[in-house]
């Protein structure tokens, strides 16, 4: 019997093409997807959806119980730039949804969890070059605070009660798939959008800010790798570092500038420079690379290239 998968926060960036990709694998029917508004239609014509709250405690075991869901993805967060501007509303769902969920699983209702971090939980004292897996943490937002926290609950709660939660500190992620949510790195979204469009881009960040990023099928690869490893392979309980490419916006904008050299880009950073000023520029995820096999797939000229074509089809087919 195949186990039944909830995802909480199905409709936001990530959790679109997780859900899609689990029902690929899965079936429509084992994945169902949840969220406080409905998503896309194919996320919400591809299987069984159910308006959440990931706050709704009472709501989610019911779900849980219907369904006989055995497995959790829990992707509902509120992101960095938007956390700052309502800090104690981000805090109670970041937390409040991870209690429910450990709580669940510690009682036997669920058997297995996936969190994801964030390189937020990181801060200004942290090595920014090549960032080591167990290093200071002293995040400055508080998306960063929530995530570390969590992850502190997470290795708790599988010491004290062998709760099975894994989770990776997901770096940006890229995608054209579904439109940016409010995070720090989301100019290296907007900005491929905006040189299709206008032929020229003004980044909220500085031209030297180098952050680690991702192409999305990378991460969902990654989320996919890690719950299908064996319980033994997962060393790390807290989160696991995670890494693909690193770039800033003046690199990416030269590596655009390569498929459209007519492309302008030009700055004025805004708040989120401070935050992406407090992250690392680059990540060593040696240890999910030893411990679970992870492996990148997309580098910086395979991820401009892919970029530029969905966006250039998505915006044909919205005209």
């Amino acid at each position: 019997m195949a186990e039944k998968i909830l995802i909480i926060g199905a409709c936001g960036q990530i959790g679109t093409e997780l859900t899609l990709k689990l029902r690929e694998i899965h079936g429509n029917d084992q994945v169902v997807a949840s969220d406080i508004r409905e998503g896309v239609d194919e996320l919400m014509q591809s299987g069984p959806f159910e308006i959440l709250n990931a706050t709704d405690e009472v709501h989610i075991r019911q779900i849980i119980e219907t369904y006989n869901i055995k497995v959790v993805y829990l992707m509902a967060a509120m992101l960095s730039a938007t956390a700052e501007k309502a800090p104690k509303k981000a805090w109670d769902l970041n937390m409040n949804s991870l209690f429910h969920i450990l709580d669940m699983a510690k009682e036997g209702l669920i058997d297995k969890i996936f969190w994801p971090s964030s390189i937020a939980v990181f801060g200004p004292t942290t090595p920014k070059d090549n960032t080591p897996q167990i290093t200071a943490m002293e995040p400055t937002t508080v998306y960063g605070i929530s995530k570390q926290t969590g992850e502190r609950w997470c290795e708790y709660y599988n010491k004290k009660f062998g709760v099975d939660v894994r989770s990776i500190r997901y770096p940006g992620i890229i995608s054209y798939k579904t439109l940016p949510g409010g995070g720090t790195t989301d100019y290296a979204i907007e900005i491929f959008h905006e040189a299709l469009k206008q032929n020229a881009y003004t980044s909220f960040l500085d031209k030297d800010a180098a952050l680690p990023m991702m192409y999305m099928d990378d991460a969902i690869k990654a989320t996919v790798e890690i719950m299908q490893a064996p319980a033994e392979a997962i060393k790390v309980r807290s989160s696991y570092n995670l890494a693909a490419i690193s770039f800033t916006p003046e690199i990416l904008a030269a590596n655009i500038s390569k498929h459209l050299p007519d492309f302008k880009i030009s700055y004025d950073p805004d708040f989120r420079q401070a935050i992406a000023a407090s992250w690392p520029s680059s990540i060593d995820d040696s240890s999910a690379r030893q411990d679970w096999g992870w492996d990148h797939e997309f580098d910086l000229d395979k991820m401009t290239e892919t970029m530029l074509k969905g966006v250039g089809q998505t915006t044909e087919q919205t005209h």
